[in-house]
């Protein structure tokens, strides 16, 4: 694929390359409806199905397959009309809308068909598990995270989320921000390890998953996604903007009993997507929309979990107001602050994850500052969090039914009142109170903490001058006192400069890597 001219970068080669195991996918299904259901149609007219064109390795090819792609192919499934209502047509039809052949070599395009043809049969479990775990590894391939701020979620991280905020069979799931379907398909696993056990069961199940997603290439690709983990028509997942919609038209019927999402952070939304939202609570900035958003899509008594950036915590203004809302309407009883490096290497913000329970105001908050494993500093490509890492925060965790009561304080859990965050003014940056101030040496973090100093003493020495000029322009004013140096007499320095510039000293002594001298940058945020 590389080879073809028409290709330009590596996410119009995923582009290419999920549509393409998108019919493959979807025919390797048809193959199984058709011995489990009578009297099956095809929504396909069926000189498009995957088995009529492509699967023949002596088929088509050269320009002859590329006219087909191009002039025939995708124009039908783009106008696809339904049978009879049939969703699994309108599901391939918005899977098309956006898709496009940008391979310009016939022969190129048969060469790909006939790699994913003879690489893996979907009806066979072992190549469906090894082809799931070779999917994950395409999302992770996509994310160079565009301007959005979209990042792929650790599977660690959601596996950990949807355990902990528990969806049953019979509850619907909804993430409003689904990308390529990483929260829905642990949901879905999560639901059918613990509650189906018919096909009533699983039909239940799949009508119960629901996810949109505003850019055309993750929402083609959540749709593979839900394909793969047996939702057969996944009508459910929208190609649309969740934040485009009035705040106020999500009525009652839309409500969901569970929300797991990680909402784009550091991104803005278009201009005018902010007047969907009452004046208290507009901004550009999409996680913010989001959080509001989802204090709205749930029902009484349902449950959340998010991830959030640290801006959110200690931010102010319109974060204030939002931060309010959410402690007055619902119990936000959880935070579990995550250590840097989770999202490496698409950005470096530290994030924590939020869980509330929407009908009750919140009392207090549990803090879980997450450690790295022994023998680990940072995070990255080739050494990943580990689901494993979670199992304290699991035993910790107790039922919300209860109030949590078998929680306990330990090195690193701790607990807040809610007239201590009110009194903060709603800042939940909160550091973890058992662990000591803790001496750093990264360069970047202590030349910051360095220029930030230099700001501080530079902008103090401003201040005294001006008084001090003012002072000396002053009639009234005694000449300063003078001490004597060396047999000649010079002006002493003012008490309080002189007091400001010893404590200004004593902060910049830096200490040698590995040496503990003089007091040392404390580490922020």
């Amino acid at each position: 694929m590389r080879k073809d001219v028409g290709i330009d970068g590596d996410a119009q080669r995923l582009s290419q390359l999920v549509w393409m195991l998108f019919l493959k996918i979807f025919d390797d299904r048809e193959s199984e409806w058709e011995i489990l259901q009578d009297h099956y149609q095809s929504p396909l007219p069926e000189q498009y199905r995957w088995r009529n064109w492509a699967a023949n390795a002596e088929g088509m090819t050269g320009d002859a397959l590329k006219q087909f792609l191009d002039n025939d192919l995708f124009p039908a499934l783009q106008q696809l009309e339904a049978k009879g209502g049939d969703q699994r047509a309108y599901v391939i039809r918005s899977v098309f809308e956006d898709a496009y052949n940008y391979m310009k070599s016939g022969q190129l395009i048969r060469q790909v068909i006939n790699k994913i043809q003879e690489g893996v049969d979907f009806n066979k479990a072992q190549e469906r598990h090894l082809f799931g775990d070779m999917y994950e590894q395409l999302l992770r391939d996509l994310q160079s995270a565009g301007n959005a701020g979209e990042f792929y979620t650790p599977r660690a991280v959601t596996e950990f989320m949807v355990r902990m905020v528990n969806p049953r069979l019979g509850e619907k799931v909804l993430d409003p921000a689904c990308g390529t379907g990483g929260f829905l398909s642990c949901s879905i696993e999560h639901i059918r390890k613990q509650d189906v056990l018919t096909v009533d069961d699983d039909a239940r199940l799949q009508a119960s998953i629901f996810g949109i997603e505003k850019k055309p290439m993750p929402h083609l690709l959540c749709t593979t996604n839900m394909i793969l983990h047996g939702i057969d028509v996944p009508s459910n997942i929208r190609h649309d903007n969740t934040l485009a919609r009035p705040l106020i038209s999500w009525g009652p019927k839309e409500r969901v009993d569970v929300v797991v999402t990680n909402p784009p952070f550091g991104g803005m939304e278009e201009d005018g997507i902010e007047t969907n939202f009452p004046a208290t609570f507009r901004t550009r900035e999409t996680a913010d929309l989001f959080l509001v958003l989802i204090m709205q899509l749930l029902k009484a008594g349902g449950r959340a979990a998010l991830v959030l950036p640290d801006g959110f915590l200690f931010g102010e203004g319109i974060k204030t107001r939002i931060k309010e809302k959410l402690l007055e309407e619902c119990n936000l009883h959880t935070i579990v602050r995550l250590p840097n490096g989770v999202f490496a290497p698409y950005t470096g913000i530290k994030t924590n994850l939020l869980f509330f329970s929407k009908g009750t105001p919140t009392r207090h908050i549990w803090f879980y500052e997450h450690p790295y494993p022994p023998g680990v500093k940072s995070y990255n490509k080739t050494k990943p969090m580990k689901i494993a890492e979670f199992d304290a925060e699991a035993a910790w965790w107790g039922k919300e039914t209860d109030g949590f009561k078998q929680r306990v304080e330990n090195q690193y859990a701790w607990k807040v009142g809610i007239d201590d965050i009110k009194a903060r003014n709603y800042n939940l940056d909160s550091k973890n109170p058992h662990i000591g101030e803790q001496e750093i040496h990264d360069p970047e973090l202590l030349l910051a903490q360095y220029n930030t100093m230099q700001n501080d003493i530079a902008a103090l020495r401003g201040q005294l001058k001006d008084i001090l000029d003012a002072a000396l322009k002053s009639p009234k004013s005694p000449p300063a006192p003078l001490l004597q140096r060396g047999g000649n007499e010079v002006p002493q320095r003012p008490a309080l400069l002189q007091k400001e510039e010893n404590k200004t000293s004593q902060k910049l002594t830096l200490s040698p890597v590995g040496k503990k001298k003089s007091p040392p940058l404390k580490k922020g945020g």
